[in-house]
């Protein structure tokens, strides 16, 4: 068993469980800042952890700035007393009214949206105006990924003029995410991000030139900030989500990031050995994230030689030439691939100490709807 994640006492952990490692959230936290350079640089997305609690530890470390995904998280972090959230996702529908309700029950944070379509910016400012509100807002590029944003050029100086002018919106800068760039190699990525940020730059000369402020530059996600964290650029901000709690994904394909620990464990155990070379666990796909393919969703620690061979909604059975040493009940621990979905699924983490669980924190921002 990896010493980082020993444990005295199991018996009162229900498995599937998910348990996070206090003392190695604090080194990630500290790393992270160490990479920027100074916590005031960061704006990091609580999407992975969801959790009062880390944002908490990360305001301890001097992070006031964050981003989030969903209105639940924006209230989490606004409840937490955080004045500074960036909503990273363009509002549309009726959780426009939400957000305008969300930013009159919060005066003192001041909160930030991101926007790619007239339109939807338009039916924004008409809930704000109902309400009396105002957040900023950052034009989303696109830079490659083709998910949301507009293409860095004429027709994004125009939008985001147009965006200036609507009540209720105030012009917050622009808003980068290159989830694309995951190439192994630090020099690829690093090459291919930054040949992506000179047209996001000239765009920034432009509007600046004809008098509109670009206050903000937030850029990129775990795998591009240690290149955007080399850059000084007037209000740069760098936006990292995983990194707090790291994975065995990230860990396994960026050497660059080895000074990130995972610091979230899942802890699963033996309910069956239906062969003499077969054991089966309690970590289905409703615990564990699927998305990547099957056999690759998370590492076993301590299973030697192993080799998937289903995986159902509640059940991960394997093949290992040690399958005679287990029997059911007993404990086996395993890295998660991908840490983010994988916390979605628990409502709840149990926090390790000093090899004790001292205490549970819930994923709080894991609903879509907090109260409002």
């Amino acid at each position: 068993m990896n010493p980082l994640y020993s444990i005295n006492d199991i018996a009162n952990i229900y498995s599937p469980g998910l348990l996070f490692y206090k003392d190695l959230i604090r080194q990630n936290i500290a790393r992270t800042i160490e990479i920027a350079g100074d916590a005031g640089r960061l704006r990091p997305h609580v999407k992975t952890h969801k959790t009062r609690e880390i944002v908490r530890m990360a305001m301890d470390a001097g992070i006031l700035k964050h981003k989030c995904a969903t209105l639940a998280e924006a209230e989490m972090l606004a409840g937490c007393g955080v004045t500074d959230v960036l909503l990273a996702y363009n509002v549309v529908g009726p959780n426009c009214a939400r957000m305008a309700r969300l930013a009159r029950a919060h005066p003192s944070c001041c909160f930030a949206v991101t926007a790619d379509h007239a339109a939807a910016a338009g039916a924004l400012s008409e809930a704000l105006a109902a309400e009396g509100q105002s957040v900023d807002v950052l034009l989303d590029l696109d830079v490659g990924q083709h998910r949301t944003g507009v293409a860095p050029g004429p027709e994004a100086a125009a939008l985001y003029e147009t965006i200036g002018r609507l009540p209720g919106l105030r012009l917050g800068g622009l808003h980068v995410y290159d989830g694309h760039n995951k190439q192994e190699s630090f020099v690829e990525r690093q090459t291919a991000a930054l040949r992506a940020l000179q047209p996001v730059l000239a765009l920034r000369e432009t509007l600046e030139k004809s008098g509109l402020p670009v206050p903000r530059l937030v850029l990129g996600g775990t795998p591009t900030f240690p290149v955007y964290a080399k850059l000084d650029l007037p209000g740069l901000e760098l936006s990292p989500g995983t990194c707090f709690l790291h994975d065995h994904g990230y860990a396994a394909k960026f050497a660059d990031l080895a000074g990130f620990t995972p610091a979230a464990v899942l802890l699963t155990r033996v309910i069956s050995r239906p062969t003499s070379t077969r054991i089966t666990i309690d970590l289905g796909t409703k615990a564990v994230a699927s998305d990547p393919p099957a056999g690759e969703r998370c590492v076993l620690l301590d299973v030697p030689d192993y080799i998937p061979v289903l995986q159902s909604e509640e059940h991960f059975v394997v093949e290992t030439p040690a399958a005679d040493k287990f029997n059911p009940g007993d404990a086996i621990f395993a890295i998660p691939t991908h840490i983010c979905p994988t916390c979605a699924l628990h409502q709840k983490v149990y926090v390790i100490e000093d090899g004790r669980c001292t205490e549970t924190w819930a994923v709080a921002a894991r609903d879509r709807v907090l109260t409002i």
